[in-house]
C-alpha cells in the first residue's frame, strides 16, 4: 500500500493517489455512507464521487475517482491534509476480509463479486450517529428526507468546488443550535430529538472513546447503549462506519432476521434467532449482513412495511 500526497498552492487544496495492496472498490466502499439518494454530504458528479466531512481539523470536501489499481483524490478546506492522511482507514485499508469464511455457496459467491468492497473506517462518531438516531423506528425515505432537511438548513456549505448544494454537516455544537421546532419540521419526534441531545452532552467523551479504543469496540458499545435512546441497533450502526468493525451485527434491523434467514436458513428468522444464527460467522457478522445487502438477498417484498408517520401534525 502506497500513499502520495502533493500539496497544491492553496494550503486547503490537497491531491492524493493511493494504491491499496489489494484491491479496493472505493465507491461501493463508502456507498453505505450515504444516506438517501438526496444526501447533500454524498454525491455523483464529475466523474467520481463527491464527499464532505468535519475533521477535527475543519470541513473537507472531496472527490475520489478511481482508476485500475489507484485511487486518486482532491480535497479542499481546512481537513483537506487531514483527509489525505486518513484515506486508507476512510476505504477500508485497516479491514482483513481474507479471514472471512463464507461457509455456504451464496456468500462464498458474493464475496467474489464483491471483492473489491471493504469495511470503512471514518473515525467520526457524530457522523455517524446523529443520522442512525433519526433512523430509528422509521422508514428509511423519512429518516432521509430528516437528515437532508437537517444538514441543509444547518450545516455549512462545503469548500473548494463541489457541487451546487453540497454541505458539511453540523459540528456538536451545530447540533445543539437545532430547536425542538426544527426537529419537529424535519419530522423527527421528540423521543428521537432528545436521544439526540443525550449523545451531543458526552460527544467529545464519545470521540475520545472512538479515538483510544478503535480495535476495542466493546468500549465504544458500552458507552453508546448507556445513554437513553440508544440500543444495540444504533451502536452497531455507529460501529461499522466509525471502527470499521466488520462484526457490528444490527441486531433489531427490520431486514436481518428476513434477509440472512431466507439467504442462509430457508426461512424468516425472529429476533431471537438471529443472533445465535449467524455466531458461526463472528467476528464477519456485519460482513455476512452487508454481502447479503449487496446481493440483493432476501425473500419477496410482499409483507407489511413500517408505516408512514408524519409526526408534524401531532
Amino acid at each position: 500500500m502506497t500513499l502520495s500526497v502533493d500539496a497544491v498552492p492553496s494550503p486547503c487544496e490537497v491531491e492524493t493517489v493511493f494504491r491499496p495492496a489489494a484491491p479496493i472498490d472505493a465507491v461501493t466502499t463508502l456507498s453505505v455512507l450515504r444516506r438517501g439518494a438526496g444526501d447533500p454530504c454524498h454525491r455523483w458528479a464529475d466523474g467520481g464521487l463527491w464527499r464532505t466531512a468535519r475533521l477535527p481539523s475543519g470541513p473537507v470536501s472531496y472527490l475520489l475517482r478511481q482508476r485500475r489499481d489507484e485511487i486518486h483524490c482532491r480535497a479542499w478546506g481546512p481537513g483537506a491534509a487531514e483527509l489525505a492522511e486518513r484515506l486508507p482507514r476512510l476505504l477500508g485499508a485497516d479491514d482483513r476480509p481474507d479471514g472471512f469464511e463464507p461457509r455456504v455457496p451464496l456468500l462464498a459467491a458474493a464475496a467474489r463479486r464483491f471483492a473489491g468492497v471493504r469495511i470503512p473506517r471514518t473515525g467520526l462518531v457524530l457522523e455517524s450517529l446523529v443520522p442512525a438516531v433519526i433512523e430509528q423506528r422509521v422508514m428509511g425515505k423519512d429518516a432521509f428526507a430528516a437528515w437532508r432537511y437537517l444538514v441543509t438548513r444547518f450545516g455549512d456549505p462545503a469548500p473548494g468546488p463541489a457541487p451546487a448544494g453540497m454541505r458539511v454537516l453540523p459540528d456538536a455544537e451545530g447540533w445543539r443550535r437545532v430547536r425542538s421546532w426544527d426537529w419537529h419540521l424535519a419530522n423527527v419526534d421528540p423521543g428521537r430529538a432528545r436521544a439526540v441531545g443525550a449523545a451531543l452532552r458526552v460527544a467529545d467523551r464519545l470521540q475520545q472513546l472512538a479515538d483510544r479504543h478503535a480495535d476495542e469496540p466493546g468500549v465504544v458499545y458500552r458507552a453508546l447503549t448507556s445513554l437513553p435512546g440508544i440500543g444495540r441497533w444504533t451502536a452497531a450502526q455507529v460501529g461499522h462506519r466509525v471502527l470499521g468493525d466488520a462484526d457490528a451485527l444490527p441486531v433489531g434491523d427490520y431486514h436481518l432476521g428476513r434477509m440472512a434467514g431466507h439467504a442462509l436458513a430457508g426461512r424468516i428468522l425472529g429476533d431471537d434467532e438471529v443472533e445465535t444464527f449467524l455466531e458461526p460467522w463472528r467476528p464477519h457478522r456485519y460482513r455476512v449482513f452487508r454481502l447479503l445487502e449487496l446481493a440483493g438477498a432476501g425473500p419477496p417484498r410482499r409483507g407489511p412495511r413500517l408505516a408512514v408517520q408524519d409526526h408534524r401534525h401531532h
